[in-house]
């Protein structure tokens, strides 16, 4: 039990047979969640504006810049063609403005945050869940983060366009459980720390593995496992 009451999930062990897309998957931690998917056996699709910068073997590169609606379009339907089929969506791609407090903050930044941390994971969910939906316990995991908790005064500091585009990616976790978990969808969203990445700087203390563990689980979750929920290191938290 956890100390929200809630059963420990049942995960595979193994995601032979199953297909899995991760934004910005070319370095950092979804660079290391792809990584592990695969090691696991899942076919993963990594998303990269780049698609030269994903140099795995095991992995497929997708175009996919999440800001793009026609890029997004056409991974998927890449991905359906190729496959038929997705298991696992990870919405990792974002950036971390470094802005002072509120009134110190340009909008152009703030517009920017959004579009890439929050529209970015609306649009790509939005293309993936009828691909999602078609097998009971598709999972949708939104890299997320403790800046982004709005409860027990976390919300106070500088970032603004990064803490308030992360409340966003909360929203977003608890309509689609609210709204596709009679569906069998299971969509949750994950801090993953303060983690040693181009956006975390290199004093942060834990490396991409360490970060992408927890992401990584939630991939896992069998069919009736909880969903509308943030979790670090494989525990619940209070949005």
């Amino acid at each position: 039990m956890t100390e929200h009451g809630a059963v420990r999930p049942e995960v595979y062990d193994s995601l032979d047979g199953q297909v899995a897309l991760v934004t910005g998957a070319t370095r950092g931690i979804g660079a290391a969640i792809a990584a592990d998917l695969a090691e696991r056996g899942a076919v993963v699709y990594a998303g990269a504006r780049d698609t030269d910068d994903v140099t795995a073997d095991d992995q497929r590169p997708i175009r996919l810049d999440v800001t793009a609606d026609d890029e997004v379009a056409a991974a998927f339907d890449r991905v359906a063609e190729e496959t038929g089929q997705l298991d696992m969506l990870v919405n990792n791609a974002g950036i971390f403005p470094r802005s002072d407090a509120l009134e110190g903050m340009s909008m152009a930044e703030f517009d920017r945050t959004l579009a890439v941390n929050l529209r970015g994971p609306t649009l790509v969910t939005k293309h993936a869940l009828p691909l999602l939906l078609e097998r009971e316990g598709g999972r949708v995991v939104n890299v997320s983060s403790s800046l982004g908790q709005f409860t027990g005064g976390q919300m106070g500091g500088e970032y603004p366009a990064y803490r308030v585009s992360k409340v966003g990616l909360g929203g977003l976790t608890a309509y689609l459980h609210a709204e596709h978990s009679s569906e069998g969808l299971i969509a949750n969203a994950a801090s993953p720390g303060w983690v040693r990445t181009d956006m975390g700087g290199p004093n942060a203390a834990r490396s991409p593995d360490e970060g992408a563990d927890t992401p990584a689980w939630l991939t896992r979750f069998r069919p009736g496992s909880p969903g509308g929920r943030l979790w670090k290191d494989r525990e619940p938290l209070e949005w």
